[in-house]
């Protein structure tokens, strides 16, 4: 195992540039590393020194936005459960650090190193952590040696393994068998995801299957102030319909879905946000094209009375974006294989939600909602104008779809509890 790390480690050195420049490139909405870019090389601040706070920390590792949004939940928890216990999160990438300092600001961020042994030694000699606690499926094997060999309990938590993940993982299982061994405890998120464990090699004793954290999900008052004073701004009494997390090819798709839509309703908004924001130019030049008034909200005029589309051009807005909205339709759903985003984000706030046939990243999730009779499937874009139309027609149904939604993600809570206690137990 050792010879197979040092190839794996050369091979990161190889392609590590090519990473690094993805990572570090000027994007329009994109935050800057900036300075902070030692970090992802070990070179990480000690956390700041606070008399309330005892013993070492917990590292909790989210890889970027989505996950960072679950991790607010869990951190609110363990403060309850241990109020003096020090905790540090590590993103991978400036989207995710900015989000973790938007909704955790009492919580210390630091960029997770890469998984050269240097960085990661360097960070662990730093930083102290008695616990590792890594979102959902991150396994890196240089991380997973040297925070064993140094005494880290390491957790992975809400862990999924779709059966696409599964099959991709089953052609590098000797990669895998590298990796579990040094992990103490896989929190699953269902019992699927646990089979497909114990098939890699991993065992029975290493698994236990907790629910998803995401049902944790909890929605700030400051997110619903600032939902509210949205809407209020773009008009309280016109309809409005959010495509949430577009991908290249849906947009034209949700665009022509709104010209529809506005011959039944033209007044209606659309708050179009790419999942993106390298394709924030691509997508207004597309509402330009296709003779839609349209507004960025970077760049906000006085009214948007006459405004048919607005762009949502930012990051870490999305949860204010959708509980400005009517309707929600979840993107990456339409085409492709992207396998749809969380709805479990509109289900909160007890948007209605629409969604694509292509949703087997959330299938699980989706799935429970949609026989809850609190989210619908489009099966086909040109079928899109229609639900919206149907759910802006019928007050009633929609006020139906958001109380199933409420009444379904409280009936999942505790996941985050669950993993709390099966890792401090």
């Amino acid at each position: 195992m050792m010879i197979l790390r040092w190839f794996y480690t050369l091979l990161l050195f190889l392609v590590a540039p090519v990473f690094l420049v993805g990572l570090y490139k000027n994007r329009p909405g994109k935050p800057p590393v900036g300075h902070r870019w030692k970090e992802h090389f070990g070179l990480t601040p000690p956390l700041t020194r606070n008399t309330t706070e005892t013993g070492s920390p917990i590292w909790i590792h989210a890889v970027s936005v989505g996950e960072t949004i679950t991790v607010a939940s869990l951190i609110k928890q363990l403060r309850q459960i241990y109020p003096n216990k020090k905790i540090v999160i590590t993103t991978t990438t400036p989207t995710g650090a900015e989000q973790a300092q938007n909704l955790i600001p009492e919580v210390e961020h630091r960029y997770a190193p890469l998984d050269f042994p240097f960085a990661i030694k360097k960070f662990i000699k730093t930083i102290h952590p008695s616990h590792l606690l890594i979102m959902e499926t991150e396994l890196w094997p240089n991380l997973l040696h040297i925070a064993q060999e140094n005494g880290v309990n390491i957790s992975v938590i809400n862990a999924r393994l779709s059966e696409k993940s599964y099959q991709k993982y089953r052609k590098f299982k000797i990669f895998i068998q590298m990796c579990l061994p040094k992990i103490n405890h896989i929190s699953c998120q269902y019992y699927e995801d646990k089979k497909r464990f114990l098939l890699l090699g991993a065992n029975e004793s290493q698994l236990s299957v907790t629910g998803s954290m995401k049902y944790d999900i909890t929605i700030s008052q400051k997110i619903e102030h600032k939902a509210k004073e949205l809407r209020d701004y773009l008009g309280k009494s016109r309809p409005v319909w959010i495509a949430a997390s577009t991908h290249n090819g849906e947009d034209e798709l949700i665009l022509e879905s709104h010209k529809k839509i506005l011959k039944s309703y033209p007044d209606a908004l659309l708050i179009l946000v790419p999942r993106h924001p390298e394709r924030f130019n691509t997508v207004y030049e597309l509402c330009i094209k296709n003779d839609f008034s349209v507004c960025r909200r970077t760049l906000e005029a006085e009214s948007h009375v006459q405004t048919q589309v607005y762009l949502g051009d930012t990051m870490g807005e999305m949860l204010i974006l959708i509980g400005a909205s009517d309707v929600c339709f979840m993107g990456g759903s339409l085409l492709g294989d992207t396998g749809g985003h969380n709805v479990l984000e509109p289900a909160a706030l007890e948007v209605p939600t629409l969604i694509g046939p292509n949703f087997y990243n959330f299938h699980d999730i989706t799935t429970e909602l949609k026989n809850a009779e609190a989210l619908q499937v489009v099966n086909h874009a040109q079928e899109l104008h229609g639900y919206v139309i149907d759910l802006f027609n019928d007050d009633e149904k929609r006020k139906k779809m958001s109380f199933q939604a409420k009444k379904t993600i409280r009936k999942n809570t505790g996941a985050i509890r669950k993993t709390i206690c099966t890792i401090f137990s």
